[in-house]
């Protein structure tokens, strides 16, 4: 099962690799169904798995100058102020069973999955749709601006961060609306905004979880950064603009199972 769960985590990272995005929305599934791990857990396991591999990813665009600092500050404080807040004070305060109606029992770790799931069907939707590639647009950096990129870095931290998810599909969408980012640009600084929050975030859960299994997610980086570096390889002969519909309709049919098994 190791191995299968492994193998995985190499996929993984070939998809991140080779599409700049969603290959993390894989690994809470890979966690929680191949190792066992329970969903509340597994949610912070994540953040630190995806926080390192967008940060390997982020090198990549950064050496092409497809970064915009700026921007990713603005976004990425209020993002990692968010995610701290779910992992630190929102999650481990939901009790064990959350409410209960008759013979019905919402547990804290159904909700986590229920929650991921949805996620997961909403990136599938991005991506078989897929993204129009978008101009950079003289954008007004005022007050008002600067508010909007910082709320939705709010609510973005703090959804990703309750479920352990990267947010790419949120993230560049209002990057290139919001801050006008030209498109390869908006998914630069968004693996940089992806690896600061994620891995802030993950503090919260080191405070309160002292049997962090360390071996087992360096390990499990490792393979993943293994399929970054082939996903990288592959992007420069496969084209990621067909792939990735049918990697979204591969999700959506995930996030459904998610959703019937929680």
């Amino acid at each position: 099962m190791f191995i299968l769960g492994y193998a995985s985590a190499v996929i993984m990272g070939g998809v991140l690799g080779l599409l700049g995005g969603g290959g993390s929305i894989l690994t809470i599934p890979i966690l929680v169904y191949i190792f066992g791990i329970t969903p509340s857990t597994a949610t912070g396991y994540s953040l630190f798995i995806v926080g390192l591999s967008a940060a390997f990813g982020a090198v990549h665009y950064a050496k092409k100058k497809q970064i915009d600092y700026k921007v990713g500050v603005i976004f990425t404080i209020p993002a990692f102020i968010g995610v701290y807040i779910a992992r630190s004070v929102v999650v481990p305060n939901i009790p064990p069973e959350v409410f209960t109606v008759t013979d019905f029992v919402l547990t804290k770790d159904t909700l986590i999955l229920v929650v991921f799931a949805t996620m997961m069907i909403l990136a599938s939707i991005s991506m078989i749709k897929g993204r129009k590639e978008s101009k950079a647009i003289s954008v007004v950096w005022d007050t008002k601006k600067i508010i909007l990129i910082s709320v939705e870095g709010l609510a973005v931290g703090g959804l990703t961060g309750f479920v352990g998810a990267g947010g790419g599909f949120l993230i560049i969408p209002a990057l290139v609306v919001l801050a006008g980012l030209e498109m390869k640009v908006a998914v630069g600084t968004s693996l940089v905004i992806i690896s600061i929050k994620s891995l802030i975030g993950f503090l919260g859960d080191v405070q309160h979880n002292p049997n962090i299994d360390w071996n087992f997610l360096l390990v499990f980086c490792s393979f993943s950064i293994i399929g970054i570096f082939i996903g990288g390889y592959l992007s420069k002969h496969i084209s990621s603009k067909k792939l990735k519909p049918i990697f979204g309709w591969f999700v959506l049919i995930m996030g459904i199972i998610v959703l019937i098994k929680r």
